[in-house]
Formats: C-alpha cells, structure tokens, sequence
C-alpha cells in the first residue's frame, strides 16, 4: 500500500476511533486510520463502513485505513485512540514523529498508575501531548449529532491549533489547561459507571442511581484534587458530562458490564462475551490502589472492585455502602 500524506491519523479502528475519523474527514482532504483487525481495513477501503465495531454507519471516501503502524509517520497530527493499557506499546511501535499527538484513551496504566498523559510524555518526549475528553457515544459523534469535549493541553497554543483542526459545527471542543483533572474525570467515570450500571441491573431504583452518581462524584472529586486536577475541570465535560452520560444509558460498555453484574452474571463471562472494551473494569483495581496509597476514600470503587473479582456479591456490597457511618454530605 502507498501511502502519501494525510492531515490526520487515527491509531484505533474500534467504535471510537472510527467515529473520530467521520469527524475529521468532514473538515480535512484525507484521514488514515489504523486498525489492527484485517476485517476493519477492508471493510473500511471497501465498503466505507467498520462492519466490525460500528456497523450501519457509512463512512467518506476520504478515509483511508491501513494495518501497518509504519504509515503514520505520514500524518501531520494523530489521534491515539487504543485502550489505556495498551498505549504504551503502541506508542513504542510508532514510527518517528514529531507530529502532536491528541489522547483518546481513558484509563489509568494497571502496571505503573500512570495517566495516559504521562506514559506518553515518557515514550514520546518529542510530541506535543493534548488529552480529548467528555461525554461521547461514537455512533452520535459519527451521526454528527452535538457533542461537546474537553481538549487539555499545557500549551494555550497548541490548545489553540489544535481546537480549529478539530471543530466542526457538530463537533465543539473547549480548551482546558488541566490535562490532569480531564484524565481523571475520563478515567473514574468509566469504574462509576459499572456501579450505576449494576444498580440498574439489581433493579434498585433511580432514586438508588441518582445517589450513586452525586456520591461518586464526591469520589472523583476527592481523588483528583489528591491528584493535583482542578475542582472546576472535574465539574466540567471530561468529568461530572461524562459521568451523567455513562451512568444513564445501557449504550455505555461498563454501564452494560454492570448491569450483567447486578443480573448475577459473572465478571469473567461478561468480560469474555466483548468484543470491545469496557476499560472501567481494568481502572477500577489500579485506581482503587492509587487511592488507598493516597489515603483517599472510595468506597463505591472498592465495592466495583469486590464485585468484579467475584469477592463479594451484589447484596452484601449494597448492605455495606448502607451501613457507612451517618455524616455531613461532603467531598
């Protein structure tokens, strides 16, 4: 395959990176996106459509997909869009680049508890770094229906170049110079999420649900502040926005993981039935033990915790989380 320049690359063929690349081709002459998956590249070149992960969706002409990484040093700008726990090995196989690089991931490294932020900033020194983040299902971005999102970068210039190389009239980023406090808010959204989710399939109630939502972001909140974010970005798109969507729809990953949960499913047998991924079941144990090692109470993120390693069942972690001491609402 011959591969010229491109405006944009995506690295990510999945539901997500295939929305984003709908997104860029409707504002830049050609966009590459690399999949990992034959079927995504051929079905893409072909048929203009991700048959795999986002079926019915057509997609323009003007994306090009590709299976070899090595073609992304064609790209003046890239999107990262891989699961959290697999970027810092995809980042290791880039080609050289100096290009900025744009994280879409959402997720918390298992290994290290590093944000996806700072592993990339380890392996890829050399690139500019910004962090997407917000309340986002593909197929709406895709269909181009109104979506806002946070862009966090360091860099008021690069945020900048970077908002106008993305926007569209659909498509509407704000800039944000707490690149932290936007992963964070991505990344604990996502374990939250699998607990609102097994609220919904234990059949709890919405009342159960709302309570959930505000507890858990006084979870966030008191993690990403001990974490060095800012109270306002938590409040804003890439925190409270995405949080409310994700805890409001079976179309969430880990919403629907949890609501197997709370049906009595198992982890492991839920987990197995995916072909995508619910990253907020592979947060949920590194975040839990960053917490702890930050003396920052979660108990809604130790209970996801006890229910995904099958240590605790449904009806005894609800009794535990109403059996906590009475006390002053608060972070």
């Amino acid at each position: 395959m011959s591969v010229g320049r491109y405006p944009v690359g995506i690295i990510g063929g999945g539901a997500w990176g295939t929305a984003l690349a709908a997104v860029m081709a409707q504002i830049h002459d050609g966009v590459l996106l690399w999949a990992r998956e034959e079927d995504v590249v051929r079905s893409v070149n072909v048929q203009h459509e991700n048959t795999l992960f986002l079926p019915g969706m057509p997609l323009s002409p003007k994306i090009a997909a590709t299976p070899d990484l090595t073609h992304m040093a064609n790209c003046d700008a890239l999107l990262i869009v891989t699961p959290a726990q697999h970027v810092r090995a995809t980042l290791s196989a880039l080609p050289d680049t100096q290009a900025p690089m744009i994280l879409c991931a959402k997720g918390i490294e298992a290994d290290t508890q590093m944000l996806v932020s700072d592993v990339a900033a380890h392996m890829r020194p050399q690139n500019p770094l910004a962090v997407l983040s917000g309340p986002t299902f593909a197929h709406e971005v895709a269909a181009g229906k109104p979506t806002a999102v946070t862009l966090a970068t360091a860099s008021p210039a690069l945020g900048s170049a970077l908002m106008r190389s993305i926007a569209t009239p659909s498509f509407r980023p704000y800039w944000s110079d707490d690149v932290v406090g936007a992963e964070i808010g991505g990344s604990v959204k996502n374990v939250l999420a699998i607990a609102c989710g097994v609220v919904d399939g234990a059949g709890l109630g919405l009342n159960a649900r709302a309570a959930l939502i505000a507890r858990g972001f006084a979870e966030m909140q008191r993690y990403g502040l001990a974490r060095g974010a800012k109270a306002e970005t938590l409040a804003g798109l890439s925190g409270l926005g995405d949080l409310v969507l994700t805890c409001s729809s079976e179309n969430s990953r880990n919403f629907s993981l949890g609501r197997g949960l709370g049906q009595g499913r198992t982890a492991q047998n839920l987990l197995a039935d995916r072909k995508t991924v619910a990253e907020g079941a592979f947060t949920a144990p590194v975040l839990l033990k960053s917490a702890t090692s930050l003396s920052v109470e979660m108990p809604i993120v130790s209970a996801v915790c006890a229910l995904l390693a099958g240590t605790a069942t449904v009806e005894a972690v609800v009794t535990e989380l109403l059996a906590r001491p009475l006390k002053s609402e608060s972070w």
